[in-house]
């Protein structure tokens, strides 16, 4: 391969000292080294320095970092710094390299074959790819693994080839010519070397080679091959236990067409159930991944005809008994959860009307499964009964094995509904029943024997609770009774219990006699000192309250009491619970009692609120401060009596006795961001419960957002804001025109402190700001199009969105680009508005829109192309495409000018011309003829060009260049 020349920074010894460097110096040097080899591997010399190092450097990690770089130089950089006529000798180089690392390392030897499957890809002259490596790497033993390497990564590669330079017509050509017209070839080759030796029939490699080929090779051409049964022998080999599993279970994947595969499933049953031995031998051997690798074989066979399974329930018997004996078999609860969608996907057949019949012969099935399920869900046994720390100290441990009781419970719920719920709770009854006859007489106040046995019958009454009808009848009236004598010294029991009572609050609410002994037992529990018991008491609570709320309701006054006495000894979460409980009780009183019970509920927590502003000194108390307005904000959000519109709101009446006490702890600590947050929220709550009922506040409550936000700079004030531009907009009902024309003004005085402040200050410092504002500008657009478009703040609003298009988090960029798409909408028959009836209104606004748009089209479409190619995050691209179409719709002409423009201001070396006048020409292609429906494909080109793009330049190397974003500027 020709050189380029060489530059003195990027010689091999300079780049082998550089890595010794990353290895061994200080963090200065190594940032230094960082940065050099960066700048080393995007440069034309480390074509010729990786080479060198390959072919010469005895160390295995320089070797690799060659090969690792030589691979991204072919992905990303073969098109723009290497002639097409030197591409036969840097593939030549290739497979000299890949012979003298035929046998190691294999890193080293893994990314060579990566580098000639991109090459092979973007080399579209070169036709007999398969031949030529077979023949140059030659027939010796060492070059198998080569060879073997190779036909893996091939496909690998075609199937990411959307980040090669190539279109996608030629892309569906390449993909043709190297792994459809070679699929026969390299099923050969395979069985060839299956069958050279024993060593080769078990190889690893052999069934990753496979296991890679059939997105290519039809799945029968395999199971009817010797290919299978070298599969099926290599379960039996530790060595290639688990690429064989792997193999056999993408195998019966690629079946998941049943009825396009029925004759290859005919084939391949027996095959699998031949394995079903292999079930017992690994659990007696304690072989755990061996195990696991056999539960997923017959987990994928599962899952892949499961539909089978159902129309042919005595045929798959077999193959269902065995993932129920994998489930009953896994002593470390390691392999259970591969089983768990095949459970889930054959209940979804069985409980249709069309597969009863197989309901009713594999309802044992499930009926054991029920009995696996519960044994597996118990927590670890301990000699000492009273020792709840199960797994010696590890946390994560123990938290894993509760979110795999979750799961696990889940597919208790999937057999439930097989089987029903009266059933699935009689086996719940019965092993609770069982525990009480074995070991209820030996518990004691200070231990109890065996609970894990009781625990786990309660967890899953707990996760079957969703599916039981509140007018169950037959069960729980024999359960819930046994509930409330669960000995209360047992934490794990206890909490069980707790949790079971708070899960059934609407089947309670449905049996009274039930209610007085649960939740006693509830409020008991509140006496303890443990924080989890503290947790789920405080959650069942405000289930209860939730749900019999018309049961406590005259218990409202007595509920106070143990609310206040109770409160300060929770924590945060807790707090909020019980708070939103006995707040929701409230709100089903007589709406003229609310005032009263606000004020009682209410004022001891308003002092509380005063005392803490009064010592709040420090960040922590600062926080419990903030923290403690939540709890008034749980009481705004559900005490909202209905009271006609003309007559003073009992809930409002109280707030505003609140308001002053609110606004002045906000003047105190208005440089505080969390309790100006919560205060904001709190009245933006106050704004959406009782909407237009908040009337006598709203001057206040406007004043202090103004002044708010005005003080701090904070975008809490302009998401408060946000509530009021909604409640009393112009089409809302009992809003006079003069508060409307208030509210509007508002508005504008908000937008002009933003746009001010955007101005004085870069986008990077205001995200919060910027993703509240045009929250609020979306709003705004939506419900006063009619002013907002027409003044003169309209295209400053648009410009700084532009600016904020530079943006690189997630939040203000996808703000920024739902208003921008809002927008254009407003240029078409179509607008986002709360009101369609616009009239020859419409076509003025329809015009301002255009008019801004010839005038600001381009900056929006070099900054939305930029983001899309280099800076947005991932989640914005669809909205980015979303406002190129909706340019297009609007400009084509002009979209298409201001497109052309925007990708030759592109850095230099990154896209070249002829790629540039390829993406134009497809463009214009599309949007000749006046086809509304090839805006689509306009859209899709755009996509693939800047998702390629973006793949090829992952970083810009020199900053954006003409791509940076101008900086907003704001004279009003």
């Amino acid at each position: 391969m020709a050189s380029n020349g060489a530059v003195d920074g990027f010689t091999t010894p300079n780049v082998l000292q550089a890595m010794l460097t990353m290895r061994s110096g200080d963090s200065g040097s190594k940032k230094a080294a960082m940065d050099y080899l960066q700048k080393f591997q995007k440069s034309n010399e480390a074509w010729t320095t990786t080479i060198s190092i390959l072919q010469g450097s005895p160390e295995a990690e320089a070797q690799l970092f060659a090969a690792t770089t030589l691979k991204g130089k072919i992905t990303y950089d073969l098109a723009t710094q290497i002639p097409e006529s030197e591409h036969a000798a840097l593939r030549n180089q290739i497979l000299v390299l890949l012979k003298k690392f035929a046998s190691g390392p294999k890193p080293v030897r893994v990314q060579l074959c990566v580098c000639l499957a991109i090459l092979a890809i973007q080399m579209q002259s070169w036709k007999d790819v398969l031949q030529t490596v077979v023949s140059a790497l030659g027939d010796d033993v060492s070059s198998h693994a080569c060879i073997l390497d190779f036909l893996r990564v091939l496909p690998e590669e075609v199937t990411e080839g959307r980040k090669i330079t190539l279109s996608e017509e030629e892309l569906i050509q390449r993909t043709s010519e190297l792994l459809a017209d070679n699929a026969n070839e390299v099923v050969g080759l395979l069985i060839n070397y299956a069958q050279s030796s024993p060593a080769a029939a078990t190889n690893p490699q052999l069934f990753e080679c496979i296991t890679s080929w059939l997105r290519e090779v039809p799945v029968n051409v395999v199971v009817n091959s010797p290919l299978l049964d070298a599969v099926i022998n290599g379960l039996s080999d530790d060595r290639s236990l688990q690429a064989a599993a792997e193999c056999l279970g993408i195998i019966c994947r690629e079946t998941r067409d049943v009825d396009d595969n029925l004759e290859t499933i005919q084939a391949l049953l027996p095959k699998v159930l031949q394995l079903r031995p292999r079930i017992q031998a690994l659990a007696d051997e304690e072989d755990i991944e061996g195990f696991k690798a056999i539960t997923r074989v017959f987990a994928d066979a599962g899952d892949s005809w499961v539909l089978l399974c159902a129309r042919e329930p005595q045929h798959f018997r077999p193959l269902v008994d065995a993932l129920l004996e994998c489930c009953a078999r896994d002593k470390e609860r390691d392999a259970i959860h591969y089983t768990f969608n095949f459970w889930y996907e054959l209940k979804q057949y069985l409980t249709l009307d069309h597969y009863i019949a197989a309901r009713v012969q594999l309802l044992d099935v499930y009926s054991k499964l029920v009995d696996i399920l519960l044994k597996q869900l118990e927590y670890p046994e301990s000699d000492d009964p009273n020792e709840f720390d199960l797994f010696d100290g590890d946390r994560e441990q123990e938290e894993k094995f509760r979110e795999f009781r979750h799961h696990m419970g889940d597919t208790m719920k999937d057999a439930c509904q097989v089987m029903g719920t009266t059933e699935c709770l009689t086996k719940v009854h019965e092993a609770i029943k069982i525990w009480r006859e074995k070991f209820g007489g030996q518990a004691t106040e200070s231990a109890v024997p065996h609970w894990q046995s009781l625990e786990a019958p309660l967890f899953a009454l707990r996760a079957l609770g969703r599916l039981v009808d509140k007018e169950e009848n037959i069960v729980l009236p024999e359960i819930m009774p046994l509930l409330v004598q669960i000995p209360i010294n047992n934490e794990k029991l206890r909490f069980a219990a707790i949790m079971v009572f708070g899960r059934y609050t609407e089947w309670t609410s449905a049996h009274p006699d039930y209610l007085q002994p649960q939740l006693s037992y509830v409020l008991a529990s509140f006496q303890t000192s443990s924080q989890e018991i503290l947790r789920a008491a405080a959650q069942s609570f405000k289930y209860f309250c939730v749900d019999c709320k018309q049961l406590l309701g005259p218990q409202a006054i007595e509920l106070q009491g143990f609310y206040n006495s109770i409160l300060d000894t929770l924590s945060d979460h807790s707090k909020e619970d019980l708070t939103e409980g006995v707040a929701t009780v409230i709100s089903v009183q007589k709406t003229e009692d609310i005032y009263n019970l606000l004020k009682l509920y209410c004022d001891p927590l308003v002092q509380r609120l005063m005392t803490k502003a009064n010592n709040a000194t420090d960040d922590t108390s600062k926080l419990e401060l903030a923290d403690h307005i939540n709890l008034l904000t749980q009481y705004v959000q559900n005490v909202v009596p209905y009271w006609p519109s003309n007559s003073d709101n009992p809930a409002v009446r109280y707030w505003q006795e609140v308001f002053p006490i609110l606004a002045t702890i906000l003047d105190n600590f208005i440089d505080f961001v969390p309790i100006c947050e919560r205060i904001c929220r709190c009245w933006r709550f106050m704004v959406i419960s009782y909407r237009t009922a908040i009337t006598p506040l709203l001057g206040p409550l406007a004043n202090k957002l103004a002044e708010g936000f005005a003080k701090s700079k904070q975008g809490c004030f302009l998401w408060a804001s946000s509530a009021i531009l909604r409640e009393f907009s112009e089409d809302r009902e009992h809003v006079e025109d003069g508060i409307v024309d208030s509210i509007y003004g508002f508005f504008e005085a908000q937008a002009t402190n933003v746009l001010r402040m955007m101005s004085d200050i870069a986008p990077i410092d205001l995200p919060d700001v910027i993703e509240d504002f045009y929250r609020l500008l979306i709003d705004a657009l939506l419900y006063y199009p009619q002013r907002l478009i027409p003044s003169p703040l309209f295209t400053p609003i648009f410009q700084a969105a532009i600016s904020a298009l530079s943006l690189e988090k997630q939040e203000p960029v996808s703000a920024a680009l739902h208003y921008i798409r809002d927008l254009l909408t407003y240029g078409g028959d179509n607008p986002a508005s709360s009101s369609q009836q616009f009239g020859v209104v419409g076509v003025q606004l329809r015009e301002h829109v255009r008019q801004l748009l010839l005038s600001q089209g381009e900056a929006l479409i070099k900054q939305t192309l930029a983001g899309m190619m280099i800076t947005f995050p991932r989640d914005c691209f669809s909205d980015g495409s979303g406002v190129l179409l909706g340019m297009f719709e609007l400009l084509p002409a002009e979209t298409s000018t201001w497109v052309d423009r925007t990708i030759r201001m592109l850095p230099a070396g990154t896209i070249t011309d002829a790629e540039a006048n390829k993406l134009m020409a497809k463009i214009n292609e599309k949007l000749q003829g006046g086809d509304r429906s090839n805006l689509r494909h306009v859209r899709t080109l755009l996509q693939d060009f800047t998702n390629t793009y973006r793949r090829r330049y992952i970083a810009p190397r020199d900053g954006l260049g003409m791509l940076t974003a101008a900086r907003f500027h704001f004279e009003g």
